[in-house]
């Protein structure tokens, strides 16, 4: 079962000041000041599975390709080059061909080459020497056979079976090439890559900077001199913070809606967005007595309204699957979504249907269920349920 997706607590937002006039927010240079939530395992983003290891990390690196960052919605008519020109299918569908970029070079000096796109996904694929630490996304890859290449510009993708999804999958933000000439090991901690930013400092449970790359392959990029991330667990402290003037931007998915009222009030020069995250809150997720009655577990998951009110004061989206519409693309129309148990229009009506089921597993106003609620110190992770 799936409860409503929050778009504040779980999903959160992009607080920004607000710059006095058009002229200055084109000016380039400075260094954007922005929270961090916590401290990453590594800075390496094909062994992390975590958004606080890929924030930081992507500006460092480019893609094959990758969704358009201007478009709301990802799909796949908004893929767009990045060290990809261009790609081809072949006609039955099994063969991927990527023709590159020339003359982009890695930050240490070194040309990039289609040797480096077949070196990363032999890691991805376990076909490498060296093995990554851990490997998140090893799925994603298993229909790769191989990757091989035609000189230093042209890549291609064998595959053992069709599979039109790889593309959506290469342009995802966890899909960087990593360099040939650099080990596993020491992308760890020192990331080398091809992006508008180069990899400066990490100082694990403090900050993590990144500075202009002033070779950038793209003309007139980059904008900034430089990014700072400075970690702050504890939301209060990093929003008091925000609020104060130490930080331009707080962490993109840990505002709650209190806070963000907070933030209105004071802090009114700040620009508050509130955006839906490609992620769901689960419920019921462990099957410890009592949520392993069935009918227990259908009363719950028919009051969805009450969720919505109490974790987002009533902003939350109630979808299925992730990124439901509107915002996204997937998941079942309105009307057939609207025919399960749960989620129907009729509130009232769904809610009495569980106060009839709880009452047969022996819960009334006098015989409440007590829950005890379990959750990691990273926001965003899945919360348990125990009786």
């Amino acid at each position: 079962m799936t409860a409503p997706r929050a778009r504040a607590t779980i999903a959160g937002f992009l607080l920004g000041m607000t710059i006095a006039t058009t002229a200055l927010a084109q000016k380039p240079g400075g260094v954007l000041r922005v929270q961090h939530r916590d401290s990453p395992a590594s800075m390496s983003i094909l062994e992390e599975g975590s958004v606080s290891a890929i924030m930081p990390s992507m500006g460092v690196f480019n893609n094959l390709i990758l969704f358009d960052q201007h478009v709301p919605q990802n799909r796949v008519e908004s893929i767009v080059p990045d060290l990809a020109t261009s790609w081809s299918w072949s006609e039955d569908g099994t063969e991927l061909t990527f023709k590159l970029r020339e003359g982009v070079k890695w930050h240490d000096g070194k040309p990039f080459t289609a040797a480096d796109v077949k070196c990363t996904y032999d890691l991805l694929t376990g076909k490498a020497k060296e093995k990554l630490r851990l490997n998140y996304r090893e799925a994603w890859f298993f229909n790769v056979d191989e990757v091989t290449t035609n000189g230093d510009s042209e890549a291609s993708f064998h595959l053992k079976r069709p599979q039109p999804v790889l593309l959506s999958l290469l342009a995802s933000g966890y899909s960087p090439i990593y360099p040939c000439h650099v080990s596993a090991r020491d992308m760890r901690t020192h990331p080398i890559g091809t992006g508008p930013f180069k990899f400066a400092e990490y100082k694990p449970n403090q900050s993590i900077k990144v500075t202009r790359n002033p070779d950038y392959w793209r003309p007139g990029r980059t904008y900034l001199d430089g990014i700072e991330y400075t970690m702050i667990a504890d939301r209060s402290t990093a929003i008091l913070a925000f609020v104060t003037g130490k930080f331009d931007m707080t962490f993109p998915y840990d505002v709650t809606v209190p806070l963000l009222k907070d933030v209105k009030s004071q802090a009114p020069q700040a620009i508050c967005e509130l955006k839906p995250m490609n992620g769901r809150a689960n419920l019921l997720v462990t099957g410890a007595p009592p949520f392993d009655n069935p009918v227990l577990r259908r009363a719950m998951n028919l009051d969805r309204k009450a969720f919505v009110d109490i974790l987002s004061e009533g902003i939350n989206d109630i979808g299925a699957v992730l990124q439901p519409p509107p915002e996204g693309i997937w998941g079942m129309p309105p009307e057939i979504l609207q025919s399960l148990p749960g989620y129907g229009p009729d509130v009232a009506k769904n809610r009495e249907e569980a106060r009839a089921l709880m009452r047969l597993v022996g819960y009334r106003p006098d015989n409440r269920l007590k829950v005890k609620v379990s959750t990691a110190i990273s926001p965003g992770i899945a919360i348990r349920l125990r009786s």
